[in-house]
């Protein structure tokens, strides 16, 4: 049967905010490295206000709607399913998803008052990313997001790992899931960030049920998800709870279970000026491929050269043009 969607994907809505600073920033007004933070509203404001710039780049973001983005980009038919408050930002969020080819459940839901979350995105020459999030109306993203016939219409569910900090956006996953399961829909899963794996362990298995169709984590995740520090032993695990999974490993690649065998698939050298959306482009052009019957390995190929050429740039989002060219040098 065709599906209408190729992908479906539920997660946290945020206007991504960029700029760039150095570690000196970060000293001054003690902020963590490298990681990303939840934060107040009051706080968040203190850091724009001492920032005192407009950002280098704004548009529609959060890691699962980047990479519905990302596979629409490359000609998948996406949806994405979302909180975002009825307020001007929130506005341009669901333009900036039409815009990208994206459907979602805010073509058709009333919004309610609030406002809309929003990530500062802080990027320094080494090319790191350091996010402080004001989760804003999507903190209490529920079940009410959650489109059980988009889902059924779709060949793959796919769920970010930040909604397990949420009680409402766990239970928004699990029910998604679900749904998923019952109508033979793949399901597929992002640890999305370490820390989310480190303090919210039991509800991502909770989200992971008895299993998923695919996972996709980087080594760091992988290791503190399965407690071990050897990716190999971490990978042996993984097994357990997903039937296919890819690990990104920075600057060396990727190894990729396609459910019998380990794949590693080689890295595109680059200059990397921005890491801020490497995975959930890498996620994005995964899932494009294994939608469209390309191989694990052919689209682990795309993934690692689409995931590069996020990186040496600024932003987490390819011009479709140099999508499609990528497309066009890996898969013909």
């Amino acid at each position: 049967m065709n599906k209408k969607y190729d992908l479906y994907a539920i997660g946290n809505a945020l206007v991504d905010m960029e700029y760039e600073v150095h570690d000196d920033f970060f000293t001054k007004h003690k902020i963590d490295k490298g990681l990303m933070t939840l934060v107040d509203e009051e706080r968040q404001k203190y850091l724009l206000d001492s920032l005192g710039t407009a950002p280098k780049k704004q548009q529609c973001g959060g890691s699962a709607a980047n990479t519905a983005i990302a596979a629409s980009q490359f000609g998948a038919k996406s949806f994405y399913s979302c909180k975002v408050a009825k307020d001007p930002i929130g506005n341009f969020y669901f333009q900036d998803l039409l815009d990208n080819g994206v459907h979602s459940n805010l073509m058709h839901q009333d919004r309610e008052s609030g406002v809309t979350g929003k990530c500062l995105v802080l990027i320094t020459p080494d090319a790191e990313r350091t996010m402080n999030t004001f989760l804003g109306i999507t903190s209490t993203i529920s079940k009410t997001e959650v489109d059980p016939e988009a889902i059924r219409n779709s060949k793959f569910m796919y769920m970010e790992g930040y909604l397990v900090a949420s009680p409402t956006g766990r239970e928004a996953a699990v029910q998604a899931r679900k749904i998923a399961e019952a109508a033979g829909v793949k399901t597929a899963l992002t640890f999305s960030d370490v820390n989310m794996v480190k303090f919210f362990k039991d509800g991502l298995k909770e989200m992971i049920g008895d299993g998923i169709d695919l996972l996709f984590c980087n080594e760091s995740e992988a290791c503190a998800f399965t407690d071990t520090n050897d990716v190999i032993v971490a990978r042996e695990k993984l097994k357990a709870i997903a039937k296919t999974f890819v690990i990104t490993l920075g600057e060396n690649g990727a190894v990729i279970f396609d459910g019998e065998t380990f794949i590693d698939i080689e890295p595109y050298p680059v200059r990397a000026v921005d890491s801020n959306g490497a995975g959930d482009m890498y996620a994005g052009a995964f899932l494009y491929a294994i939608t469209h019957r390309h191989t694990y390995a052919s689209a682990g190929k795309l993934a690692s050269m689409a995931a590069s050429k996020v990186v040496s740039q600024f932003g987490p989002r390819l011009k479709t043009e140099v999508a499609l060219d990528i497309k066009k040098h890996v898969l013909g």
